[in-house]
């Protein structure tokens, strides 16, 4: 897994570049943003179980027919998986937050998801909505005030969702 330095200095060193002022912004917004990202992933991992039982009651509430028969969530077994699915997206969103990266959730979510649902038959939709979800709590439970701050909770959801939206077209 890259972080935001590690792929700042790995393009550089590809293209046999020194450091521009753009290389150089980038890493000093990341080192300034840090103490948030870690504030956001201490809150995350403290509150993780109530955020995804939270996320679950909220996609359930909205969405009751996937827990009917013939519902993607009906039988225990693939409920437990349902909530296994949004735990992972919360962890792995966690990664991305710290990291100031989103290439984790390439690698590690998204690349081959679309194929592996659409041959298990789970709907790509409620996935994304579960995701949104997940946002939403998360920002609700930080409360940061500023657009730069709600940025970097945003940005692992918001391109897991991207993702996940543009390969359902």
């Amino acid at each position: 897994m890259k972080d935001a330095i590690t792929n700042i200095l790995s393009r550089y060193d590809v293209t046999g570049k020194y450091l521009d002022n753009f290389a150089l912004h980038t890493i000093q917004n990341y080192f300034s943003n840090a103490s948030n990202r870690i504030k956001a992933i201490e809150i995350i991992n403290s509150k993780s179980s109530k955020i995804v039982r939270e996320a679950a009651a909220r996609l359930y509430n909205e969405q009751p027919e996937l827990l009917r028969p013939g519902g993607n969530s009906y039988t225990t077994r693939r409920y437990a998986a349902c909530l296994r699915d949004i735990e992972y997206y919360l962890r792995y969103a966690s990664y991305a937050i710290i990291a100031g990266d989103t290439n984790i959730l390439n690698e590690r979510v998204l690349d081959g998801l679309k194929e592996t649902y659409n041959s298990l038959n789970v709907p790509i939709g409620p996935t994304i909505r579960s995701i949104k979800i997940l946002e939403e709590i998360i920002q609700n439970e930080l409360q940061f005030n500023t657009t730069a701050l709600k940025s970097i909770i945003n940005e692992p959801f918001e391109h897991m969702v991207n993702c996940l939206s543009e390969e359902n077209i």
